[in-house]
């Protein structure tokens, strides 16, 4: 809290003195706005915002100018947008996209042309190894950080037979292999589902008949609400408990899916519980604003924006020197909602990771941090980027 409020006075003190920049500095946007998903990148824009606002429209004590467009889930509209946003209107700052197979599509291109992309949710293991980029930087995790943590918690609770599910898209794979990186039992099955799907009756069928004794998933957004839904229908939780990454036990996703999800442990890198003053201000700050509390990826949203604040001061909004710009990031001298954080050499997170329950208060379904499992944790492809 001391460097955000250190940040804008001394970005003030700035200002008075000379402009520090004579047009707002243009901030591109690609997130999903709409189909059942539709709010994670509501979510990570009402976060993102949340901050600007909290500057009367500045990061850093800059004018920015926020972009942002709906890629509807697709890879080409995102690809589309992107190009848009850098040859119309000259953004050289990129950031927003929540699913994998968009950014594959997307980032790749972006940091060819020049741009700065950091990541306010999809962070896809490619991205993290051998075609890391100095034009890439990942707030929020690597894809596998979020499974890890549940792989190794499950191993210590004795889970030795377990089944797996995520849908067929490079996030669904980065998310299984994560959770298999430190769980040491037996699979007792491993399927993709179609990116979307709604009716899980067959996988249930299908996880039914191999006698697991637990069970993983990774189905984010509406995918997520229909299954654990289903699965409580079919009176298998009873018997063989579930887990999974946070996407699917955020507040939004348990306000939809009421009691099925009581009692399940996932895995996160931010609960809205965490005991530092920049996520107190946050949260409140948060819930003031949308009265509802926050998500991950309004964490995410949120904590990018923040960021992308420090960087700007310290090169007083001029973009000219992206070298500048670049290393600012990289220092990531910001205060964090999660607490401790900084970035590896492949610029991806290190921080620490948790395992949180679903419960419920007064208000509705929520989730409370049950146990650190992992301090400073890395993830397992920065060995491979050559930065």
């Amino acid at each position: 809290m001391k460097k955000f409020v250190s940040a804008v006075l001394t970005a003030g003190l700035l200002m008075s003195g000379h402009a520090l920049a004579a047009d707002p500095v243009k901030i591109g946007m690609v997130t999903t706005l709409s189909t059942k998903a539709g709010y994670l990148g509501e979510d990570i824009r009402d976060g993102f915002q949340l901050a600007i606002n909290q500057e009367d429209g500045k990061l850093g004590g800059i004018p920015v100018e926020l972009l942002v467009e709906d890629d509807t889930r697709k890879p080409e509209k995102g690809k589309q947008i992107a190009e848009r946003f850098i040859k119309k209107d000259g953004v050289k700052i990129m950031t927003g996209i929540v699913f994998s197979n968009v950014a594959m599509a997307v980032v790749p291109k972006v940091v060819r042309d020049d741009v700065v992309y950091l990541s306010t949710n999809a962070a896809p293991s490619k991205l993290a190894g051998k075609n890391c980029s100095p034009n890439y930087f990942s707030v929020s995790y690597q894809n596998d950080n979020l499974d890890e943590v549940v792989g190794q918690y499950v191993t210590e609770a004795g889970h030795s037979n377990v089944y797996l599910l995520a849908p067929n898209y490079p996030a669904g794979k980065d998310h299984l292999a994560g959770f298999k990186r430190y769980y040491k039992g037996k699979i007792a099955g491993e399927v993709y589902t179609k990116l979307g799907q709604s009716d899980y009756a067959a996988e249930i069928a299908s996880l039914r008949a191999a006698k697991p004794d637990a069970v993983f998933f990774f189905l984010p957004g509406g995918m997520g609400i229909n299954f654990l839904k289903q699965y409580s229908q079919s009176g298998l939780q009873e018997s063989i408990p579930v887990y999974g990454p946070a996407f699917s036990f955020d507040e939004r996703i348990l306000k939809a899916v009421g009691p099925a999800a009581l009692g399940v442990l996932n895995g996160s890198q931010w609960t809205h519980d965490i005991d530092n003053p920049a996520n107190k201000q946050f949260v409140a700050a948060y819930q003031a604003a949308y009265d509802r509390m926050p998500t991950l990826y309004a964490a995410q949203g949120y904590d990018t924006a923040r960021l992308i604040a420090s960087a700007l001061l310290a090169v007083k909004g001029d973009l000219s020197d992206l070298d500048a710009f670049k290393a600012a990031v990289k220092k990531a001298d910001f205060d964090s909602v999660r607490g401790n954080f900084s970035f590896g050499n492949n610029q991806h997170p290190i921080q620490d990771l948790y395992i949180r329950e679903v419960i419920q208060t007064e208000s509705g379904y929520t989730n409370k941090t049950v146990k650190k499992v992992f301090s400073n944790h890395g993830d397992a492809y920065s060995a491979e980027c050559s930065m």
